[in-house]
């Protein structure tokens, strides 16, 4: 592979991770951290919800991809890059909409217990995940080699079903994932 194709997984990449950094701001302001917690914050947002779980998915869509929905008469495979590029373009979305949008409408009307702040809270989280999905789709459809990608998009209704289901338990994924946070980092 040459140098290039090596390479393109890292510009993006740093640029999320520098806008994390950024956007992790927001949050330590929400969940009143201090700055050593801050720095533990932004540790997790990078290492473990950007980067870890985006390798994860990487592999898990690389594998899919390369032994599952790899067209019989073909000999090209996808490449873990490619893979975790689609992550990283994928992942802004979810990144503006969860680290931007939702800290900046937290006290408005998302932290609240009723089923309307979780109605609106989730609808985030829906419309961020979705996102995530449709771009991981577009990312895949686009290597003429793989059959069947569209499967992917089958992760929607599984979602959609989620977030009726967390509206009519009144279970909101936002201060979920904030006490999460709090607890991951001790404050």
């Amino acid at each position: 592979s040459s140098g290039i194709n090596a390479e393109w997984p890292l510009r993006p990449g740093v640029l999320l991770s520098a806008f994390l950094a950024v956007s992790s701001i927001l949050f330590a302001v929400i969940l009143k951290l201090s700055v050593p917690g801050f720095f533990k914050f932004l540790l997790w947002v990078i290492f473990i919800d950007f980067i870890g779980v985006g390798l994860l998915i990487a592999g898990i869509c690389w594998y899919a991809c390369s032994y599952l929905t790899r067209r019989i008469n073909s000999d090209q495979t996808v490449e873990f890059g490619y893979s975790f590029d689609v992550h990283c373009n994928a992942f802004f979305p979810i990144l503006v909409i969860l680290h931007v949008v939702q800290p900046l409408c937290w006290h408005i009307f998302i932290d609240g217990d009723s089923r309307l702040a979780t109605f609106l809270g989730n609808s985030l989280w829906l419309i961020g995940i979705t996102s995530y999905i449709y771009i991981t789709f577009l990312g895949y459809t686009a290597l003429p080699y793989l059959k069947g990608s569209e499967k992917i998009m089958y992760l929607v209704a599984v979602l959609a079903f989620a977030f009726v289901f967390s509206v009519v338990l009144n279970a909101n994924w936002g201060r979920h994932l904030i006490n999460f946070y709090r607890y991951r980092i001790g404050e």
